[in-house]
Protein backbone atom coordinates (compact mmCIF):
# COMPACT_ATOMS: atom_id res chain seq x y z
CA UNK A 1 0.00 0.00 0.00
CA UNK A 2 2.65 2.12 0.88
CA UNK A 3 4.42 1.48 -2.33
CA UNK A 4 0.52 2.46 -4.45
CA UNK A 5 0.74 5.64 -2.21
CA UNK A 6 4.31 6.74 -3.05
CA UNK A 7 3.89 6.02 -6.85
CA UNK A 8 0.76 7.65 -6.54
CA UNK A 9 2.15 10.74 -5.13
CA UNK A 10 4.94 10.78 -7.83
CA UNK A 11 2.30 10.34 -10.65
CA UNK A 12 0.63 13.68 -8.85
CA UNK A 13 3.77 15.81 -8.63
CA UNK A 14 4.86 14.71 -12.82
CA UNK A 15 1.38 15.49 -13.66
CA UNK A 16 1.66 19.21 -11.23
CA UNK A 17 4.82 19.90 -12.98
CA UNK A 18 4.01 19.20 -16.49
CA UNK A 19 0.65 20.89 -15.77
CA UNK A 20 3.17 24.07 -14.61
CA UNK A 21 5.20 23.92 -17.90
CA UNK A 22 1.81 23.98 -20.04
CA UNK A 23 0.52 26.99 -18.29
CA UNK A 24 3.89 29.22 -18.78
CA UNK A 25 3.72 28.03 -22.27
CA UNK A 26 0.14 29.39 -22.89
CA UNK A 27 0.68 32.78 -20.73
CA UNK A 28 3.42 33.49 -22.91
CA UNK A 29 2.40 32.79 -26.33
CA UNK A 30 -0.67 34.41 -24.92
CA UNK A 31 0.64 37.49 -23.53
CA UNK A 32 4.82 37.68 -24.74
CA UNK A 33 5.37 40.57 -27.21
CA UNK A 34 7.80 39.11 -28.34
CA UNK A 35 5.55 36.66 -30.27
CA UNK A 36 3.86 40.39 -32.21
CA UNK A 37 1.00 40.85 -33.58
CA UNK A 38 -2.31 38.54 -34.80
CA UNK A 39 -3.56 39.09 -38.56
CA UNK A 40 -7.09 39.84 -38.64
CA UNK A 41 -9.63 38.87 -40.46
CA UNK A 42 -10.22 41.92 -42.91
CA UNK A 43 -6.18 41.40 -43.43
CA UNK A 44 -6.49 37.88 -44.46
CA UNK A 45 -9.76 38.64 -46.70
CA UNK A 46 -6.85 41.70 -48.48
CA UNK A 47 -4.60 38.92 -48.85
CA UNK A 48 -6.67 36.27 -50.40
CA UNK A 49 -5.78 38.47 -53.65
CA UNK A 50 -2.45 36.56 -53.26
CA UNK A 51 -1.26 34.79 -55.67
CA UNK A 52 0.78 33.13 -52.96
CA UNK A 53 -1.80 33.09 -50.28
CA UNK A 54 -3.89 30.07 -50.16
CA UNK A 55 -6.62 28.78 -47.84
CA UNK A 56 -5.61 31.10 -44.87
CA UNK A 57 -1.82 30.86 -45.03
CA UNK A 58 1.19 31.70 -47.63
CA UNK A 59 2.87 29.21 -49.62
CA UNK A 60 5.85 28.92 -51.23
CA UNK A 61 5.06 28.32 -55.44
CA UNK A 62 4.52 25.08 -56.59
CA UNK A 63 3.62 23.90 -52.42
CA UNK A 64 6.96 23.39 -51.87
CA UNK A 65 7.49 22.29 -48.10
CA UNK A 66 10.20 21.24 -45.79
CA UNK A 67 9.87 17.16 -45.38
CA UNK A 68 11.04 16.71 -42.44
CA UNK A 69 8.61 14.93 -40.50
CA UNK A 70 8.62 15.12 -36.87
CA UNK A 71 10.18 11.94 -35.62
CA UNK A 72 13.18 13.79 -37.55
CA UNK A 73 12.38 17.20 -35.97
CA UNK A 74 12.83 15.05 -32.79
CA UNK A 75 16.17 13.73 -33.59
CA UNK A 76 17.42 16.76 -34.57
CA UNK A 77 15.98 19.00 -31.64
CA UNK A 78 18.52 16.15 -29.21
CA UNK A 79 21.60 16.40 -31.24
CA UNK A 80 21.37 20.31 -31.43
CA UNK A 81 21.47 20.18 -27.70
CA UNK A 82 24.06 17.82 -27.15
CA UNK A 83 27.70 18.35 -27.95
CA UNK A 84 28.37 18.88 -31.65
CA UNK A 85 32.23 19.66 -32.74
CA UNK A 86 33.18 22.92 -34.22
CA UNK A 87 29.31 24.23 -34.87
CA UNK A 88 30.60 27.43 -32.14
CA UNK A 89 34.09 29.17 -32.58
CA UNK A 90 36.27 28.31 -30.07
CA UNK A 91 36.54 32.57 -28.67
CA UNK A 92 34.22 35.42 -29.36
CA UNK A 93 34.61 36.35 -33.54
CA UNK A 94 36.36 39.66 -33.10
CA UNK A 95 34.22 42.53 -34.28
CA UNK A 96 35.42 45.62 -36.30
CA UNK A 97 33.83 48.90 -34.92
CA UNK A 98 32.39 51.47 -36.26
CA UNK A 99 32.18 55.24 -35.77
CA UNK A 100 28.38 57.10 -35.53
CA UNK A 101 29.31 59.91 -36.63
CA UNK A 102 31.11 58.49 -40.10
CA UNK A 103 27.79 56.73 -40.75
CA UNK A 104 25.94 59.94 -40.42
CA UNK A 105 28.05 61.66 -42.47
CA UNK A 106 28.47 59.83 -45.05
CA UNK A 107 27.98 60.72 -48.44
CA UNK A 108 30.34 58.45 -50.87
CA UNK A 109 29.87 55.33 -52.96
CA UNK A 110 28.18 52.37 -51.98
CA UNK A 111 28.83 50.64 -49.34
CA UNK A 112 27.40 48.14 -46.59
CA UNK A 113 28.71 47.04 -43.25
CA UNK A 114 27.90 43.83 -42.46
CA UNK A 115 26.53 42.71 -38.77
CA UNK A 116 26.86 38.39 -39.03
CA UNK A 117 23.85 36.35 -39.84
CA UNK A 118 22.38 38.28 -42.13
CA UNK A 119 22.00 41.77 -40.86
CA UNK A 120 23.35 45.06 -42.92
CA UNK A 121 23.92 48.55 -43.00
CA UNK A 122 23.60 49.78 -46.63
CA UNK A 123 24.47 53.29 -47.79
CA UNK A 124 23.52 54.10 -51.02
CA UNK A 125 22.58 57.53 -52.76
CA UNK A 126 23.04 59.05 -49.47
CA UNK A 127 20.58 57.19 -47.76
CA UNK A 128 21.21 54.58 -44.57
CA UNK A 129 19.11 51.49 -44.81
CA UNK A 130 19.53 48.47 -42.40
CA UNK A 131 18.76 45.09 -43.98
CA UNK A 132 17.25 42.80 -41.17
CA UNK A 133 18.89 44.32 -38.33
CA UNK A 134 18.61 41.37 -35.59
CA UNK A 135 20.92 43.14 -33.14
CA UNK A 136 19.78 40.86 -30.12
CA UNK A 137 21.93 38.41 -28.24
CA UNK A 138 19.74 35.61 -28.89
CA UNK A 139 17.55 34.19 -32.07
CA UNK A 140 14.41 33.43 -29.89
CA UNK A 141 11.72 34.70 -28.17
CA UNK A 142 13.34 33.85 -24.87
CA UNK A 143 17.03 34.18 -24.13
CA UNK A 144 16.65 30.71 -22.36
CA UNK A 145 15.83 29.57 -26.05
CA UNK A 146 18.71 29.53 -28.27
CA UNK A 147 21.91 30.18 -28.41
CA UNK A 148 23.87 33.26 -27.86
CA UNK A 149 25.64 35.27 -30.66
CA UNK A 150 29.27 34.31 -31.66
CA UNK A 151 30.41 37.19 -30.65
CA UNK A 152 30.39 39.72 -27.35
CA UNK A 153 29.37 43.31 -29.35
CA UNK A 154 28.34 44.61 -32.49
CA UNK A 155 30.15 46.66 -34.91
CA UNK A 156 28.44 49.55 -33.49
CA UNK A 157 25.69 50.10 -30.25
CA UNK A 158 22.20 50.22 -31.44
CA UNK A 159 21.29 53.01 -29.57
CA UNK A 160 24.10 54.60 -31.68
CA UNK A 161 23.22 54.23 -34.73
CA UNK A 162 22.35 57.54 -36.37
CA UNK A 163 19.08 58.52 -38.40
CA UNK A 164 17.84 55.55 -40.53
CA UNK A 165 15.67 56.35 -43.56
CA UNK A 166 14.66 52.61 -44.69
CA UNK A 167 14.62 49.41 -42.55
CA UNK A 168 13.61 45.83 -45.20
CA UNK A 169 12.96 42.49 -43.48
CA UNK A 170 13.07 39.91 -45.07
CA UNK A 171 10.40 37.79 -42.81
CA UNK A 172 9.00 37.38 -39.51
CA UNK A 173 10.97 34.58 -37.82
CA UNK A 174 13.44 35.54 -34.99
CA UNK A 175 16.69 35.49 -36.16
CA UNK A 176 15.70 38.07 -38.76
CA UNK A 177 12.76 39.88 -37.06
CA UNK A 178 13.63 41.02 -33.64
CA UNK A 179 11.64 42.31 -30.76
CA UNK A 180 14.26 44.03 -28.70
CA UNK A 181 16.06 45.78 -31.91
CA UNK A 182 12.47 47.30 -33.26
CA UNK A 183 12.40 48.70 -30.01
CA UNK A 184 15.65 50.21 -30.20
CA UNK A 185 15.26 51.51 -33.98
CA UNK A 186 11.60 52.46 -34.09
CA UNK A 187 11.58 56.38 -33.79
CA UNK A 188 14.68 56.96 -35.37
CA UNK A 189 13.28 55.43 -39.22
CA UNK A 190 11.58 56.99 -41.25
CA UNK A 191 10.24 53.98 -43.11
CA UNK A 192 9.78 50.06 -42.84
CA UNK A 193 9.45 47.88 -45.96
CA UNK A 194 8.33 44.52 -45.25
CA UNK A 195 6.34 41.41 -47.02
CA UNK A 196 2.56 41.02 -46.73
CA UNK A 197 1.33 40.86 -42.88
CA UNK A 198 4.70 41.40 -41.01
CA UNK A 199 3.26 44.96 -40.75
CA UNK A 200 1.14 43.32 -37.84
CA UNK A 201 4.47 42.81 -35.89
CA UNK A 202 5.89 46.46 -35.92
CA UNK A 203 2.40 48.05 -35.12
CA UNK A 204 1.91 45.54 -32.32
CA UNK A 205 5.69 46.90 -30.70
CA UNK A 206 4.20 50.37 -31.44
CA UNK A 207 5.33 51.96 -35.25
CA UNK A 208 2.89 53.71 -36.85
CA UNK A 209 1.24 52.25 -39.62
CA UNK A 210 1.93 54.99 -42.04
CA UNK A 211 5.74 54.50 -41.03
CA UNK A 212 4.87 50.81 -42.68
CA UNK A 213 4.81 49.39 -46.34
CA UNK A 214 3.65 46.24 -47.27
CA UNK A 215 4.85 44.51 -50.35
CA UNK A 216 3.83 41.26 -52.02
CA UNK A 217 6.25 39.59 -54.51
CA UNK A 218 7.00 41.35 -57.70
CA UNK A 219 5.71 44.61 -56.11
CA UNK A 220 8.11 47.66 -56.51
CA UNK A 221 8.22 51.18 -54.93
CA UNK A 222 10.68 53.85 -54.25
CA UNK A 223 12.37 55.93 -51.41
CA UNK A 224 13.05 58.96 -53.31
CA UNK A 225 15.74 58.09 -56.04
CA UNK A 226 15.97 54.29 -54.95
CA UNK A 227 13.69 51.53 -56.27
CA UNK A 228 12.70 49.05 -54.25
CA UNK A 229 11.18 45.77 -55.32
CA UNK A 230 9.91 42.53 -53.76
CA UNK A 231 10.88 39.26 -54.89
CA UNK A 232 10.35 35.47 -54.02
CA UNK A 233 12.20 33.57 -51.81
CA UNK A 234 11.59 29.89 -51.05
CA UNK A 235 10.57 29.60 -47.50
CA UNK A 236 8.09 29.56 -44.26
CA UNK A 237 7.32 32.13 -41.84
CA UNK A 238 5.24 31.88 -38.13
CA UNK A 239 6.72 33.81 -34.59
CA UNK A 240 4.46 31.30 -32.67
CA UNK A 241 3.35 27.33 -32.54
CA UNK A 242 -0.37 28.43 -34.58
CA UNK A 243 0.85 31.13 -37.12
CA UNK A 244 3.32 29.49 -39.53
CA UNK A 245 2.59 31.15 -42.73
CA UNK A 246 0.77 33.59 -41.41
CA UNK A 247 3.00 36.12 -43.36
CA UNK A 248 5.13 36.21 -46.58
CA UNK A 249 8.59 35.90 -46.74
CA UNK A 250 10.78 37.16 -49.53
CA UNK A 251 13.89 38.27 -51.06
CA UNK A 252 14.41 42.10 -52.13
CA UNK A 253 16.33 44.15 -54.79
CA UNK A 254 17.21 47.80 -54.20
CA UNK A 255 18.45 49.80 -57.31
CA UNK A 256 19.78 53.12 -57.74
CA UNK A 257 20.35 54.37 -61.46
CA UNK A 258 23.91 53.09 -61.68
CA UNK A 259 23.57 50.16 -58.95
CA UNK A 260 21.88 46.87 -58.48
CA UNK A 261 22.21 45.00 -55.13
CA UNK A 262 19.87 42.25 -54.14
CA UNK A 263 19.44 40.63 -50.79
CA UNK A 264 17.75 36.79 -50.77
CA UNK A 265 16.48 36.95 -47.08
CA UNK A 266 16.00 32.88 -46.04
CA UNK A 267 15.41 30.67 -48.88
CA UNK A 268 15.77 26.84 -50.45
CA UNK A 269 17.20 26.57 -53.80
CA UNK A 270 14.69 27.42 -56.75
CA UNK A 271 13.82 28.55 -59.81
CA UNK A 272 13.09 32.27 -58.96
CA UNK A 273 16.72 33.06 -58.74
CA UNK A 274 17.06 32.48 -62.78
CA UNK A 275 13.73 34.38 -62.77
CA UNK A 276 14.88 37.11 -60.57
CA UNK A 277 17.93 37.47 -62.63
CA UNK A 278 16.11 36.95 -65.91
CA UNK A 279 13.36 39.87 -64.96
CA UNK A 280 16.16 42.57 -62.92
CA UNK A 281 19.73 41.37 -63.12
CA UNK A 282 22.80 41.29 -63.84
CA UNK A 283 23.37 42.48 -60.48
CA UNK A 284 26.34 44.29 -58.91
CA UNK A 285 25.99 42.78 -55.45
CA UNK A 286 24.38 39.99 -54.42
CA UNK A 287 23.72 38.52 -50.52
CA UNK A 288 22.98 35.13 -50.67
CA UNK A 289 21.80 32.72 -48.26
CA UNK A 290 24.55 30.55 -47.24
CA UNK A 291 24.22 28.66 -43.94
CA UNK A 292 22.06 26.94 -41.42
CA UNK A 293 21.47 23.88 -43.60
CA UNK A 294 20.06 20.52 -43.58
CA UNK A 295 19.52 18.21 -45.98
CA UNK A 296 16.27 17.48 -43.92
CA UNK A 297 15.57 21.26 -44.42
CA UNK A 298 16.66 21.79 -48.00
CA UNK A 299 13.86 22.96 -49.28
CA UNK A 300 13.99 26.27 -47.05
CA UNK A 301 17.98 26.36 -46.59
CA UNK A 302 19.53 25.94 -49.60
CA UNK A 303 22.92 23.92 -49.78
CA UNK A 304 25.92 26.05 -50.21
CA UNK A 305 27.10 24.70 -53.10
CA UNK A 306 23.39 25.73 -54.45
CA UNK A 307 24.12 29.10 -52.97
CA UNK A 308 27.06 29.58 -55.77
CA UNK A 309 24.54 28.14 -58.55
CA UNK A 310 22.46 31.25 -57.30
CA UNK A 311 24.56 33.80 -58.25
CA UNK A 312 25.18 32.84 -61.88
CA UNK A 313 21.58 32.36 -61.91
CA UNK A 314 21.01 35.92 -60.69
CA UNK A 315 23.69 36.93 -62.82
CA UNK A 316 25.57 38.63 -59.99
CA UNK A 317 29.31 40.03 -60.85
CA UNK A 318 29.47 39.86 -56.79
CA UNK A 319 28.25 37.80 -54.31
CA UNK A 320 28.69 37.22 -50.38
CA UNK A 321 27.34 34.73 -48.22
CA UNK A 322 25.28 35.67 -45.47
CA UNK A 323 23.14 34.27 -42.71
CA UNK A 324 26.21 32.35 -41.22
CA UNK A 325 28.97 33.90 -38.73
CA UNK A 326 26.72 35.16 -36.20
CA UNK A 327 24.34 31.73 -34.44
CA UNK A 328 24.23 28.23 -34.13
CA UNK A 329 20.73 27.28 -35.72
CA UNK A 330 21.95 23.74 -37.59
CA UNK A 331 24.47 21.27 -36.77
CA UNK A 332 26.79 21.81 -39.82
CA UNK A 333 30.62 23.42 -38.00
CA UNK A 334 30.72 27.47 -38.26
CA UNK A 335 32.68 27.72 -40.75
CA UNK A 336 31.84 25.00 -43.20
CA UNK A 337 29.27 27.22 -45.34
CA UNK A 338 31.87 29.26 -46.36
CA UNK A 339 34.15 26.69 -46.86
CA UNK A 340 32.15 24.64 -48.84
CA UNK A 341 30.89 27.81 -50.50
CA UNK A 342 34.45 28.55 -51.73
CA UNK A 343 34.88 25.68 -53.00
CA UNK A 344 32.27 25.66 -55.62
CA UNK A 345 32.38 29.22 -56.28
CA UNK A 346 35.53 28.96 -57.72
CA UNK A 347 34.66 25.73 -59.79
CA UNK A 348 31.60 28.17 -60.98
CA UNK A 349 33.93 31.37 -61.55
CA UNK A 350 31.95 33.62 -59.08
CA UNK A 351 33.54 36.27 -57.05
CA UNK A 352 32.77 36.33 -53.38
CA UNK A 353 33.44 38.95 -50.99
CA UNK A 354 33.68 37.89 -47.49
CA UNK A 355 34.24 41.25 -45.42
CA UNK A 356 34.99 40.84 -41.71
CA UNK A 357 31.97 41.82 -39.62
CA UNK A 358 32.15 45.52 -39.03
CA UNK A 359 34.13 45.97 -42.19
CA UNK A 360 33.34 48.14 -44.50
CA UNK A 361 32.97 46.99 -48.04
CA UNK A 362 32.54 49.06 -50.93
CA UNK A 363 30.31 47.96 -53.90
CA UNK A 364 32.86 47.93 -57.15
CA UNK A 365 35.85 48.38 -55.35
CA UNK A 366 38.90 45.84 -54.86
CA UNK A 367 37.00 42.58 -54.21
CA UNK A 368 37.77 41.50 -50.19
CA UNK A 369 38.35 37.91 -50.50
CA UNK A 370 39.97 37.14 -47.25
CA UNK A 371 40.06 34.12 -44.89
CA UNK A 372 39.70 35.82 -41.28
CA UNK A 373 37.07 33.39 -39.85
CA UNK A 374 40.81 30.67 -40.04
Amino acid sequence: MKFKKALKRIGMGIIGIVGLIILIIVVFVNFSPELGGTISKSQKAKYASSNNYKDGAFENRGGVEMSMGFSDMVKTSIKFFQSQPNTKPDSPIPVQKVDSAEIADYKGKTRLIWFGHSAFLLQMNTKTILIDPMFGDVPAPHPWLGNKRFSTELPIEVEKIPLIDAVIFSHDHYDHLDYGSVLKLKDKVKMFYVPLGVGVHLEKWGVSSDKIVEMDWWEETTLEDLSIKCTPAQHFSGRGMTNRGSTLWASWIIQSSSQNIFFSGDSGYGSHFKEIGDKFGPFDFAMIECGQYNEMWKEIHMMPEETAQAAVDLNAKEMMPIHWGAFKLALHPWTEPVNRLSVKAAELNVKVATPRIGEEYTIGENLQTNFWWK
